[in-house]
């Protein structure tokens, strides 16, 4: 008995640790009796100024992972959203085909985690991104996607933009 006590005890910290603030959390909305939210993080690129992304997700409570008996899991769903907040500079970003990572967070103690992937589009002159979930075992349909046309902006590349294909 006293090792499911010691397991109930270690996986609270995790989940009280897991649900510690984190300074690009802009809001969190309650959703429900038992504790669950959906929170809101502004997440910057870091090779693009002036591109700021708000990702939303699911945090489930302490009396829902109790319930259900998955302690160490939430689920992959997201949403995200993209805009322009200032002037575009644009760094050294990968313009291959299966893009760059600029956002990752962990939605299971190992298997899953939640991602955000910029793709550069460059026969419309765009960069693409796209939430994601990636699970080691399973893959995941679940995702997002938001887009920044460039041709309406004022963008600079600090290296020079890509050579035409």
């Amino acid at each position: 008995m006293n090792r499911l006590a010691a397991l109930a005890m270690t996986a609270a910290v995790a989940v009280t640790l897991a649900a510690c603030g984190d300074s690009r959390e802009v809001g969190n909305v309650g959703v429900d009796w038992t504790g669950n939210d959906i929170s809101i993080d502004a997440v910057a690129d870091p090779e693009v100024a002036g591109v700021t992304c708000h990702l939303a997700y699911f945090n489930r409570s302490f009396i829902d992972r109790v319930s259900q008996g998955n302690w160490f899991e939430d689920p992959s769903y997201s949403a995200l959203d993209c805009s322009v907040t200032g002037p575009i500079t644009i760094g050294d970003i990968q313009t291959r085909a299966g893009g760059e990572e600029i956002f990752k967070q962990g939605r299971s103690l190992i298997w899953k985690s939640l991602r955000v992937t910029r793709v550069y589009d460059q026969a419309n002159n765009s960069l693409i991104y796209l939430a994601h979930a990636r699970e080691i075992q399973q893959g995941s349909g679940k995702m997002s996607l938001s887009v920044i046309p460039l041709n309406t902006e004022q963008v600079t590349w600090t290296n020079g933009a890509p050579a035409s294909r």
